[in-house]
């Protein structure tokens, strides 16, 4: 068998990781039985026995029975305590990983119901990750997601509020849950809002639906990098738009299996999207229900596409590169990419 570096010491950045969705098991069931949460049995059994829930959620049942186990989790996070502790385990696994840059995902409206309302839900996560990234070494900021199935005023709002916090850690905007619904024009007014201000445009599309939804993304919202993109695979000229303007797409392989975007991990348009020119960052998007974190994605690349430790060092330059990380912080990362790669293997 041919010897391989460790993936998981190779540096790279991590662009797609949703808040609820990067906790650990343990922890939800932790913070459930502290605060009196009855989770539905399906989650209980597939948190308790390691195995990932089955999902599919290429129909409109798929993705509600998705996002009820979503939201089961996110109501174990009541206190601040929770939000610190969530933040902490998900550099810690990020470290693991070999994750030097970790932007994650949230849409604070969905937790300020319980930490006081929309700006301290807000400031509750950002103290979170400036005490976190002070304390563990790993790079972090946020990015503030607006949810396609709200309405899109709820979304402007959301996009003052991250602008007004550029300065305190949010560096990119959002848009995520199903892409079937909503059309991306109607948050075109919120993504200005957020690129006037200096943050990065970075909605969903190109994973339920097909490459229109993110041709949407680029001609409505702007994007500067997209949240999976994959579909764009199936439209050449769509490719060579994404390559021509460097646009980075967040895939995210074992969610897209998970979810019954594709099939089989091998089916998952990894190597046409990097032979065509288009910049990837790999993303465990929810691990929590997918069952695989950041380094797996790189294994998944290997063992199923025939990504050599070279090609594997090049999407981790690219992850990087399509951060929002300082520039001294990218150049640290690449340095410490071409030192994987000429180091021992395995």
């Amino acid at each position: 068998m041919e010897r391989v570096r460790d993936v998981s010491e190779l540096p790279k950045a991590h662009l797609h990781l949703h808040f609820t969705g990067s906790m650990r098991p343990g922890t939800v069931l932790e913070l459930a039985d502290k605060h009196g949460v009855r989770l539905p049995d399906v989650l209980t059994e597939a948190l308790t026995s390691g195995e990932p829930p089955k999902l599919r959620a290429t129909d409109e049942r798929g993705w509600f029975r998705f996002q009820r186990l979503y939201d089961a989790a996110r109501s174990c996070l009541r206190e601040p305590e929770d939000i610190q502790r969530l933040v902490r385990e998900a550099a810690e696994e990020d470290l693991k990983d070999g994750s030097g840059w970790l932007e994650i995902q949230v849409d604070p409206t969905s937790y300020a119901p319980r930490l006081g309302g929309l700006i301290p839900a807000l400031e509750v996560i950002l103290d979170a990750v400036e005490t976190t990234s002070r304390e563990t070494g790993l790079g972090m900021r946020v990015l503030v997601a607006a949810n396609r199935m709200k309405h899109p005023l709820d979304a402007r709002t959301l996009a003052r509020l991250a602008v007004r916090y550029a300065d305190r850690g949010v560096v990119g905007f959002g848009l995520s849950n199903d892409e079937r619904r909503g059309m991306a024009r109607d948050f075109d007014r919120a993504f200005a809002i957020a690129r006037d201000g200096g943050l990065l445009a970075a909605p969903h599309g190109g994973e339920l639906t097909g490459p229109a939804s993110v041709r949407d993304c680029l001609d409505d919202l702007h994007a500067a990098r997209i949240g999976h993109g994959v579909r764009a695979a199936e439209d050449p000229r769509l490719l060579k738009r994404l390559a021509d303007r460097q646009v980075t797409c967040e895939v995210c392989p074992a969610s897209n299996v998970a979810l019954g975007v594709y099939e089989k991990p091998e089916d998952v348009p990894l190597r046409t999207l990097f032979e065509s020119g288009v910049p990837l960052a790999l993303g465990a998007d929810d691990p929590l229900l997918f069952g695989s974190r950041l380094a797996a994605q790189y294994d998944i690349a290997r063992r199923h596409h025939g990504f050599t430790d070279a090609e594997l060092a090049e999407v981790a330059r690219q992850s990087v590169r399509g951060s929002a990380a300082p520039q001294d912080v990218k150049e640290k990362l690449l340095s410490g990419v071409d030192e994987w790669l000429t180091g021992p293997v395995a």
